[in-house]
């Protein structure tokens, strides 16, 4: 059967979060739009995100929340489209949603509330889908000004090319190196990628002590170069995960040092002396059982002094105690790497692209948003809000 040639106006690439904003900003604006997916199904991330009640976007978001090489790239795209006209969009569709810890905002009901808004807008506006469908070639025909596209169907020219292909965590949703491919046959740089809000590995000798902890989990602050964050931490059976690690990840590089304070709001040094004074015969461990699983200080502290009362503990070991808890090192093996990835960090080099618009710099009509980008947020809603702002930005000027 041959192919057929097929005109549109817009043609986005990944029908997730990003491309679904864009695709429909593009169609009220009287847009053709044609979203491609080699994947069956749309807003797979939207789906899975915040265990299916999507973290959609948070109260406080702004450009300290997202590391990239230009890190005022992501203003103006934050300024267009903010949380608050998200919230909005969910409040016009009456879409309940609810504020968690640290300005988190989550559905109340279920993430398919937000993709069924998408997908209605995207009906409303008049926006066509294929799924399914793979990008065999991609090539730029400046003198015509369109886009050529081959697919085993048909050819697709178009006027605008969009990439929303995210980046490469969690493959088993469909993700996958196509836009930084398309990326650099445009000449358009790569920053180097790497997984990002991904639970830590440990070496072989940390984790024969710490993975029989695996399920425990504690607030603790974790510490790696000169950024801390104070959140749980969960003791896995490879390593460490919880939200503290996803965010400390953000910024560890191999070899880095990680150092965790299990017990982050108390001075134990002054606390072991008090309770020394008052004449105290409590043993170590039950002190300490107030405030840690008791499977943790097995762990942590030899029987020797875990079993030892205070009154016959020398400051010396009180000291050596408080750094086995409260300045806990280790150097992790690595992560789990893009399979269990919220993120990906790094991507198509920012310096490349507008701000204003998400269009490259140098080939009129090309288009990169959400995570394709070296745009990544923290844990919290911050990645969607970029994937909305970003998306918004680019639907306005295709």
């Amino acid at each position: 059967m041959s192919k057929k040639n097929v005109k549109i106006q817009v043609v986005i690439i990944g029908a997730g979060a990003s491309g679904l904003m864009c695709a429909i900003e593009a169609g009220k604006r009287g847009k053709t739009v044609l979203v491609m997916d080699h994947q069956p199904k749309p807003g797979q991330k939207i789906r899975m995100s915040g265990g299916g009640k999507c973290n959609f976007s948070n109260t406080h978001v702004s450009s300290s929340h997202y590391i990239s090489s230009n890190p005022h790239f992501c203003k103006s795209a934050l300024n267009q489209f903010s949380q608050w006209d998200f919230i909005r969009l969910l409040e016009k569709q009456d879409i309940l949603y609810e504020e968690r810890d640290h300005g988190q905002l989550f559905c109340k009901n279920s993430a398919m509330d937000i993709l069924d808004m998408f997908l209605g807008e995207c009906e409303k506006w008049g926006v066509s889908f294929l799924f399914n469908t793979a990008v065999d070639k991609a090539l730029h025909l400046p003198e015509e000004g369109l886009f050529h596209l081959s697919t085993a169907e048909n050819d697709y020219f178009c006027d605008s090319l969009v990439i929303a292909t995210g980046g490469l965590s969690i493959p088993g949703v469909g993700a996958s190196p196509f836009g930084y491919k398309i990326a650099e046959k445009f000449n358009i740089a790569v920053l180097p990628v790497r997984a990002g809000l991904v639970p830590f590995t440990l070496h072989l000798e940390d984790k024969e002590t710490l993975s029989q902890l695996s399920g425990i989990a504690v607030d603790a602050t974790v510490l790696t170069g000169k950024k801390q964050f104070r959140e749980n931490i969960l003791f896995t059976h490879r390593g460490l995960s919880g939200p503290a690690i996803l965010q400390a990840s953000l910024y560890w590089n191999p070899g880095d040092q990680i150092i965790l304070n299990l017990l982050p709001e108390k001075n134990l040094f002054e606390i072991f002396k008090q309770v020394q004074k008052k004449g105290s015969k409590k043993a170590i461990k039950t002190l300490l059982a107030e405030d840690l699983p008791k499977r943790l200080i097995q762990a942590l502290l030899e029987d020797n002094l875990a079993e030892k009362s205070l009154q016959e503990t020398s400051h010396r070991q009180l000291k050596e105690i408080c750094e086995k808890l409260q300045a806990v090192t280790l150097i992790p093996c690595g992560t789990e790497g893009y399979r269990t990835a919220e993120v990906t960090l790094g991507g198509v080099d920012c310096n490349e692209i507008s701000s204003k618009t998400m269009e490259a710099r140098h080939i009129k009509g090309l288009f990169f948003i959400g995570e394709v980008l070296d745009v990544t947020g923290m844990l919290g809603g911050y990645n969607l809000q970029w994937a909305w702002s970003s998306g918004f930005c680019a639907g306005k000027n295709v």
